[in-house]
């Protein structure tokens, strides 16, 4: 299954794709593609459904966030030996854990704000893992169990934020706007490897980002068997796994960042596209 979620911001409601490529409402079906509805037994309570009988979305409303109610958005840096090495970092030895926070998080197609004060703003292509089973100490041969599914996202970063000044990288990840989740959620049965995925992002037409998911450093079972031991992992919980080479602070001679008036254009194989326009905060 594909899901969504559609409408004002703020206002959204649940929906799937049908095999048209329709949007088909499921708001009399559940309240939000969120916690329990993630679930196993939840997933299967919608693949019962006659996607055909269910209403047609006229138009072409505004996608919001796949996943609504966002407990945690956890993040993993350096997760592809090339990145690590166009940022002049060596590969590390354990996933690097972040977090952005969920005001970070926005639709798929809307506004990307370019924080105020901000010179250095990036872009990074990434494959989202959404949990569906929830649990702790999960055991690396049984976490694949506990994905619902897999998204597009954009983890746009703000690198003098993030490396120059003092704290954290917190403070550059998760300013309002930098988490773009979507268009869609694919279930993880229908993504027969998500280590076998082309991901990609363009700015203004010129594609910077051109990579696979097979070059990940760190995979997702072990990523999910390793977040676990340090918290507890629900049903909802959005995983950003890491992009491949091509970002602005990796670009030779010079680092190349996102300006007022750029479009940003990204996706992975089967999991959809994004694209944003570039505003100021």
């Amino acid at each position: 299954m594909k899901l969504l979620r559609h409408g004002q911001k703020g206002r959204e409601k649940p929906a799937l794709l049908d095999r048209d490529g329709r949007i088909r409402d499921l708001s009399a079906h559940i309240d939000d593609i969120a916690g329990d509805v993630l679930t196993p037994e939840g997933l299967q309570r919608l693949r019962a459904l006659d996607a055909d009988a269910l209403p047609a979305v006229e138009g072409t409303p505004r996608i919001g966030a796949c996943v609504g109610a966002i407990g945690k958005f956890v993040c993993i840096g350096l997760n592809y030996a090339d990145h690590a090495a166009e940022t002049g970092a060596q590969p590390p030895k354990e996933p690097v854990i972040f977090n952005k926070w969920t005001s970070a998080v926005c639709g798929p197609n809307d506004d990307v704000e370019i924080p105020r004060g901000s010179h250095k703003t990036d872009w990074e292509v990434e494959l989202g893992v959404v949990i569906g089973r929830g649990g702790r100490y999960i055991d690396e041969a049984d976490a694949m169990s506990h994905v619902a599914g897999y998204c597009v996202i954009n983890d746009v970063s703000e690198r003098e934020f993030q490396l120059e000044g003092t704290g954290t990288w917190d403070k550059g990840k998760g300013c309002d706007t930098f988490g773009p989740i979507g268009p869609w959620l694919v279930t993880a049965d229908e993504v027969l490897d998500p280590h076998a995925l082309g991901l990609w992002l363009e700015v203004d037409g010129h594609r910077y980002q051109n990579g696979n998911t097979r070059t990940m450093i760190f995979r997702v079972p072990l990523l999910i068997s390793y977040l676990s031991r340090f918290m507890s992992l629900q049903p909802g919980d959005v995983i950003s796994t890491g992009t491949p080479p091509g970002v602005g602070l990796g670009q030779k001679p010079q680092p190349i960042y996102l300006r007022t008036g750029q479009t940003m254009r990204l996706g992975i194989d089967g999991l959809g596209e994004q694209q944003q326009k570039v505003v100021q905060a």
